[in-house]
C-alpha cells in the first residue's frame, strides 16, 4: 500500500499543477475554513502578512489575478494603470470560478482553469516563505516568494494601498 504525498489534502486541479511543475510542498489541512487571510494566518500561526490571497479582478472585461500579501489591500486605481485598462473591479464569484476552477477562499497563486494574466505585489517579497491556498478554504501550503511569483508567470508590480 502506498503512503500518501503531501498534496494529498489539495484540491485534485492544484495537485496536478504541483505535479507537473515538480514541486513538492507540504499541504496542509484545517477542520475549519480558513477563507480570510486572518483566519489562514491563526490556523497557520504565522503573520498575516505571510498570506497569500489570490484576487481575481475584471480589467477592461477580462480576467486577472492579483497575488498580495494577506495585510494589504489592492489599490484598484493602481492595477488600472499598470495594465493601462479603461475600468478594473473586482471580479464576482461566477467568473472567479470560471476562470481559476476555485471558489473563492480557495483560489491558489498558480494551477488555474485557464491562462490568465497575473500581477504580483512586491510585498510578497519581504518574507522568506508565504503560505498561500491550496485549492479549498481548508488547505494551505508554504513555498518561498519568488517561486510562487515565478510559477504563477506573475508581473511583480506596487499595486497595494498606500498608508493614509
Amino acid at each position: 500500500m502506498s503512503t500518501p504525498d503531501a498534496t494529498t489534502h489539495a484540491h485534485p486541479r492544484f495537485a496536478e499543477a504541483l505535479r507537473e511543475l515538480g514541486l513538492e510542498v507540504e499541504v496542509r489541512r484545517f477542520p475549519d475554513a480558513t477563507r480570510t487571510a486572518a483566519e489562514a494566518a491563526a490556523a497557520i500561526g504565522c503573520d498575516v502578512s505571510e498570506i497569500v490571497k489570490s484576487l481575481i479582478f475584471e480589467a477592461d472585461g477580462e480576467p486577472v489575478l492579483v497575488l498580495m500579501d494577506g495585510s494589504s489591500r489592492v489599490d484598484v486605481e493602481r492595477v488600472r494603470q499598470e495594465l493601462d485598462a479603461s475600468a478594473v473591479k473586482r471580479a464576482n464569484a461566477d467568473l472567479v470560478r470560471e476562470t481559476t476552477g476555485y471558489a473563492i477562499g480557495g483560489v491558489p497563486p498558480f494551477g488555474h482553469r485557464t491562462r490568465t494574466r497575473v500581477l504580483a505585489d512586491r510585498g510578497l517579497l519581504d518574507h522568506a516563505v508565504v503560505w498561500a491556498a491550496a485549492g479549498t478554504p481548508h488547505t494551505v501550503f508554504p513555498l518561498d516568494p519568488t517561486s510562487v511569483i515565478a510559477h504563477s508567470g506573475a508581473v511583480l508590480v506596487d499595486v497595494r494601498e498606500r498608508s493614509a
